[in-house]
């Protein structure tokens, strides 16, 4: 159980801002689908880029952080961290967000920016705006639509 923290109003403020897990057992992700944040998972991908495990963890936490209130219609998460100049050196850094949703189309952001952290922050803000953008709309989507030969006087 997360312990709440003096700045979360209630325990389940502190369970949309816990970090995402690294991943799960098989048999879970079977049956995923509408799971708690607790239950998404995110991965974290490197690409030429030296992250250790504090960082992964800390990318995680921003995830929960900035997704973890839409963790029902989010089925998992992937996080590409990329150099782009590769070996010739260079200052392009590329973040790369894909969150699949359950019944919507995937959302993919991609930043760059001078230092990682930046492109992370940046890439972690967009994304959060476009899943925002994506479940708002089923949301607001009429749930039956009305049948107009239902209304037509013969």
């Amino acid at each position: 159980m997360i312990e709440p923290r003096e700045d979360y109003k209630t325990d389940e403020d502190a369970a949309h801002r816990a970090p995402l897990p690294a991943s799960l057992p098989r048999p879970v992700k079977r049956a995923s689908g509408r799971t708690e944040t607790m239950r998404t998972p995110a991965h974290v991908r490197v690409i030429g880029v030296e992250l250790d495990e504090n960082n992964c963890a800390l990318i995680r936490r921003k995830l929960g952080m900035k997704l973890g209130k839409f963790a029902p219609s989010i089925e998992r998460v992937t996080v590409r961290v990329t150099d782009t100049n590769g070996p010739r050196g260079g200052i392009d850094q590329l973040c790369n967000v894909k969150v699949v949703l359950s019944g919507l189309p995937s959302v993919v952001v991609e930043r760059r920016d001078v230092t990682l952290h930046a492109a992370i922050d940046v890439a972690m803000r967009a994304t959060e705006q476009a899943v925002r953008r994506s479940v708002g709309r089923r949301r607001m989507k009429p749930l039956r639509r009305r049948n107009s030969a239902t209304w037509a006087t013969p």
